[in-house]
């Protein structure tokens, strides 16, 4: 990893806020220091804490810990601009999302705007990442998860449609949680496609993630769970790069060591029925929610402006026979996890691409997207190149306690090994 990679640990401010051994206001003259010092390589921020921003009181469980959050989703005071230039004149919000509301209610306080890719597509903006310098750090949710990387922030928040966290989570090798679908409101959020578009949120750790989602959700904190059962997917046909495979291998062999009882995903051609499903969803409902953007397609990007009038043109046959996929697909992923913890595969197809042009392919977190699922993200181990490799895995809507706490498990047995 390079100098420029420093992640916060939430865990160990949120220590220091609660016995005072620190203020909210060091807290934001940390995060201040550190993006001053290091953002003008790394472009992570659309908006920085400016000086006028003071800190509140130190109420909730989070009191006084600074979080990014992706310029997608609305925030008081300031603009949502969502890496458009047509959105470049929009007026400040009125009124934060929904999610800055509860983030806000468990005592974090939004600091600055994060860059998104173009409305959280595919064009990328101009964010290096921290633990790959000259390497893309992932999209759609760039700036979020570079910050984290960078300990700008100790907590950021993204968004999901297709794999706009876990992908970037693996990237700039920091661990991210994508909520399961409908697990709470997108309202004041500006997304692609309703039955696709998820909350995520960024940390050091899948234990710093425990601790804010406990925060977040008023549940109790996932204690680390213990020879967990896993379900293990090496991503079927997809085109793994070979490094990738062989970080497979050294995880499977890893948990079995350390006594989780680990089998074969089954079925595996119901994974690429989900991820074929996936895009059709995601371009028809894309251009209905962004109409008003493709009657101005080509003001757009090439990438987006293809994906909505693809969309426009997919019919009610096509978009219901894919929905069909999704919801089966849900139902058979739910019935084999009642009987196992989570699914565990590789987050990306590899470690993070040269150039910042492109933010990588998607494709391994479609089918879980498709069909609804919470997905979490931590480091793979190292590898000899010393670019990030992430393994994901994949839980319960609605028991993504359960997922932090075997994602704690795993993190703690790939980083002990």
């Amino acid at each position: 990893m390079s100098a420029a990679y420093r992640p916060w640990p939430l865990r160990e401010l949120v220590t220091g806020l609660t016995t005072a051994a620190t203020t909210p206001a060091e807290a934001l003259d940390r995060a201040r220091r550190r993006i001053t010092a290091t953002d003008s390589e790394l472009q992570a921020w659309v908006v920085p804490p400016g000086p006028e921003l003071m800190p509140g009181p130190a109420t909730g469980p989070l009191g006084g810990v600074p979080i990014g959050v992706k310029d997608i989703i609305d925030v008081t005071g300031s603009a949502t601009r969502c890496g458009s230039a047509l959105r470049a004149g929009a007026p400040p919000a009125d009124a934060d999302a929904a999610i800055v509301t509860a983030w806000r209610e468990a005592g974090a306080i939004p600091v600055g705007k994060t860059v998104t890719t173009e409305f959280a597509y595919f064009s990328p903006g101009p964010t290096d990442n921290p633990a790959a310098p000259g390497h893309t750090p992932g999209g759609s949710s760039s700036g979020s998860a570079a910050a984290v990387a960078a300990g700008h922030v100790p907590l950021a928040l993204g968004s999901q449609t297709a794999g706009s966290v876990t992908r970037p989570a693996s990237f700039c090798g920091v661990a991210a949680l994508v909520l399961g679908h409908g697990r709470l409101p997108v309202d004041g959020v500006t997304g692609l496609s309703p039955s696709l578009d998820n909350h995520g949120v960024f940390a050091a750790s899948a234990d710093d993630l425990a601790l804010a989602f406990a925060a977040l959700t008023g549940e109790p904190e996932a204690p680390r769970s213990s020879a967990p059962r896993l379900l293990f997917w090496d991503a079927g046909s997809a085109p793994l790069e070979s490094r990738m495979q062989e970080v497979l291998h050294a995880v499977r062999d890893r948990l079995t060591a350390a006594g989780a009882a680990v089998e074969a995903l089954p079925a595996p051609e119901r994974v690429d029925e989900l991820t074929a499903a996936h895009p059709v969803i995601m371009a028809a409902e894309a251009a209905v929610e962004r109409s008003a953007e493709l009657a101005r397609s080509g003001e757009l990007s090439v990438q987006l402006a293809e994906l909505l009038h693809h969309g426009a043109g997919v019919t009610d046959t096509e978009l219901r026979a894919a929905r069909s996929v999704a919801e089966q697909g849900y139902r058979w992923l739910a019935g084999l996890l009642t009987e196992f913890d989570a699914v565990v595969g590789p987050a990306a197809l590899g470690a993070p691409p040269a150039g910042l042009h492109a933010t990588g392919d998607p494709l391994l977190s479609r089918p879980w997207q498709a069909a609804g699922m919470p997905a979490l993200t931590v480091r793979g181990p190292n590898s000899p190149d010393g670019l990030p490799r992430g393994i994901q895995l994949v839980g319960l809507p609605r028991a993504e306690s359960t997922l932090l706490a075997t994602g704690r498990w795993v993190e703690a047995v790939l980083r002990d090994t």
